[in-house]
């Protein structure tokens, strides 16, 4: 087993930090934390999608306009798509199991959670203004929802960013 050294072999994340760890130890590594990470954004994904499905069995849903059909129709389909991509690296997993392309594996998880966490945010904020829009019509829902979708931003990706360019 070759460690690597961690003198030569930056992080592909650009951090500054170093392991003595094999290739094939880094990637399983890698891929257990994507897991950890994955079981919440999956959980929230199932949910807003289930949620999202029952809404067309209910009394009210008849009594919307054309375009709240049109978005409760883009957000379920925005939901599938996020739902997709977080599920994603389980069946990659089956597919290439055994087969020594696990650092493969784990860019192309990678990948998909970073696409899937974005369309999530568009997901539930689409969700969000939805709901808004039939409880409170008029321009809130609007004000709502960009207000939402800022904390998103904020909290998914200036705090991390910032706290990543922050030495330790």
């Amino acid at each position: 087993m070759i460690l690597r050294n961690p003198e030569q072999m930056p992080l592909p994340d650009g951090g500054d930090h170093r392991r003595d760890e094999s290739d094939p130890a880094e990637a399983d590594r890698r891929y257990t934390e994507l897991l950890q990470e994955l079981r919440v954004a999956q959980t929230g994904v199932q949910f807003l999608f289930a949620f999202l499905l029952s809404l067309a069995f209910t009394q009210r849903f008849g009594q919307l306009s054309d375009a709240q059909k049109w978005l409760y129709v883009g957000t379920l389909v925005i939901a599938s798509v996020a739902a997709a991509l977080l599920i994603g690296p389980v069946p990659a997993h089956r597919i290439l199991y055994r087969r020594g392309l696990k650092p493969r594996l784990v860019a192309a998880s990678d990948r998909m959670v970073r696409a899937g966490l974005l369309v999530l945010v568009i997901a539930i904020n689409s969700a969000i203004l939805l709901v808004l829009d039939v409880v409170l019509g008029g321009w809130v829902p609007f004000l709502l929802t960009g207000v939402t979708t800022a904390w998103f931003v904020l909290v998914w990706y200036v705090v991390p960013k910032t706290a990543r360019q922050r030495p330790p």
